[in-house]
């Protein structure tokens, strides 16, 4: 058990490290296994690739925030429910991040996003 929950820690802290401190390589350099694998479609694989898409993207959106709602962790494998604004007046995408981590880094990575609409069918919230 204590090894998930530092699993889930480190996928915490990448995030943050990564997108709010807007301090890509070091999140890579002390988060990120020697192969890393990305299944998201936008982004190459590789550790460098990944610092090189967080630093554009940071260049293009520099009041990118993400706000981690839950993590869940089950074996290697880590998921963290996030609220994504590329600025704060905007109402952002909410998105489901997977990690896979190996030996405490992260080594795989796998996302889902979807747009938070003005208006739903229902009165819940999306997280």
């Amino acid at each position: 058990m204590a090894s998930l929950d530092r699993n889930k820690q480190t996928v915490i802290d990448f995030i943050h490290r990564a997108f709010n401190n807007k301090q890509p390589a070091d999140a890579v350099a002390q988060y990120v296994g020697a192969h890393y694998i990305q299944h998201d479609p936008q982004s190459a694989d590789g550790a460098e690739a990944f610092v090189q898409m967080a630093t554009g993207f940071a260049g293009h959106f520099p009041q990118l925030r993400i706000e981690i709602k839950r993590v869940i962790g089950e074996g290697d494998l880590v998921a963290a429910h996030v609220l994504i604004q590329m600025t704060p007046e905007e109402r952002g995408m909410a998105g489901v991040e997977i990690y896979r981590l190996a030996d405490g880094k992260i080594v795989e990575h796998w996302n889902v996003l979807q747009p938070i609409p003005e208006q739903a069918a229902n009165n819940n919230s999306m997280f």
